[in-house]
């Protein structure tokens, strides 16, 4: 699965997450004891989106970041994007009650806005997924503005160390059990894993962040190493 290439591995993608939409929220506290929502956080904390500026939320899912963005800064436009429905219908949900991002269904590797629309770009556990990352860090540097922030957050290869083989234990059998006790969808969440350590390390996505013209690119590392947020600034 996570060999696939192009149109196949993105419709792979849009699948796995269609099939465990409905519990996906509750998956990634159950995963990570709750600390998604920190990291998210500072996501929207390192994006520093200005009084009344713009922010884009890649593969904004069910809306977490999105809607963390809008409770920052409530006087801002925060676009919500992901190429899969089933996902945004539940962020669409959560918002008929409050100030609701714009959703819009698109493409990371081909996004549908003119040059320098943003004041920062976000991602949470986007990039891992696309079939082309520096086309995607390509796409997202186009459409944020000079100076504008791009903000990633992903998983990590894990780390050398002596918690490696208690991690590799969580990853590779505790989170397929999970997965298939609370969505029935096993294989989904064997992907996780698999696609994890198929992952670039955090230096490797610098150095493509930093190849596609962001600069002053910094990163920190969370979950044992298994985590990272990355920032970089638009020359």
């Amino acid at each position: 699965m996570v060999q696939l290439k192009g149109a196949d591995r993105a419709r792979y993608i849009q699948g796995v997450f269609a099939r465990i939409a409905g519990r996906y929220d509750l998956m990634n506290r159950l995963m990570t004891a709750g600390q998604d929502r920190a990291w998210r956080r500072l996501v929207v904390e390192w994006a520093a989106l200005p009084p009344g500026g713009r922010l884009l939320d890649l593969g904004t899912g069910t809306g977490e970041i999105a809607f963390e963005a809008l409770r920052r800064t409530s006087n801002a436009t925060v676009v919500g994007a992901d190429f899969t429905l089933e996902m945004m219908r539940l962020a669409q949900a959560k918002g008929l009650t409050r100030t609701a991002p714009v959703w819009v269904a698109a493409d990371a590797l081909r996004l549908p806005f003119p040059d320098d629309t943003f004041d920062t770009v976000t991602s949470g556990f986007l990039m891992r997924n696309l079939a082309d990352v520096q086309a995607g860090f390509a796409e997202q540097q186009r459409v944020v503005r000079p100076g504008g922030r791009v903000v990633c957050l992903d998983t990590s290869p894990l780390p050398d160390g002596p918690l490696r083989p208690l991690i590799a234990f969580h990853l590779h059998r505790v989170i397929p059990w999970l997965g298939r006790l609370v969505t029935g969808q096993a294989d989904a969440y064997a992907y996780l894993p698999a696609s994890t350590a198929a992952f670039l390390t955090p230096a490797e996505l610098q150095a493509i962040m930093e190849a596609t013209g962001l600069r002053q690119v910094r990163y920190r590392r969370y979950m044992f190493g298994t985590v990272a947020v990355h920032v970089g600034v638009k020359a």
